[in-house]
């Protein structure tokens, strides 16, 4: 095989690999909104901070008894004392939704991910696009696993790669074993 066919080869592999993932997440998002930060916590244009912990609390914020670090307050200054995070509870919120969303993405781009890597492993009629799902399928379950892997707990990302390195190993037996 010459060179301008083994690099015609790959770049066609390589366009599959980013163009199936850019199609899978962009098709995600259009079927599966993301959560907005500004529909938990709407932003107005004048913010009048409560002054006491009861009148933070009341209006969901969280009430913080040191704003000033412990620094001393100078003479014939007055100032609150301590500051309130209007946005604690609906940010709070927010992270939740977010979680949750990152974890169902993780679920729907593996799933896809794992029927790319399979469909390109035992598609034999046409190695450049078996090659070409299969590295998807893996590059899905890498950004998958990017977006997901704060959220997840140590417990999960452990399962996640057991998964993932048990599923390689059975299609490399299935696929390569020798003859």
């Amino acid at each position: 095989m010459n060179t301008q066919s083994r690099i015609g080869r790959w770049s066609v592999i390589i366009g599959i690999v980013i163009v199936l993932n850019l199609f899978f997440n962009y098709a995600l998002s259009l079927v599966y909104k993301q959560p907005r930060y500004e529909a938990y916590c709407p932003s107005t244009q004048v913010v009048t901070l409560p002054q006491t912990e009861n009148a933070c609390v009341t209006q969901g914020g969280q009430w913080t008894n040191d704003a000033y670090y412990g620094k001393p307050i100078p003479a014939g200054e007055t100032r609150p004392a301590g500051y309130c995070n209007l946005q604690y509870t609906c940010s709070q919120d927010y992270q939740k939704a977010s979680e949750s969303y990152n974890r169902n993405v993780f679920i729907i781009l593996v799933v896809l991910g794992a029927a790319a890597l399979l469909i390109g492993t035992f598609l034999g009629s046409n190695e450049v696009i078996g090659s070409g799902l299969s590295l998807a399928g893996v590059l899905s379950f890498v950004i998958a696993s990017m977006r997901y892997w704060s959220s997840a707990n140590d417990l999960i990302r452990v399962v996640i790669l057991a998964i993932a390195l048990a599923l390689l190993f059975w299609i490399a037996y299935k696929k390569f074993k020798n003859a």
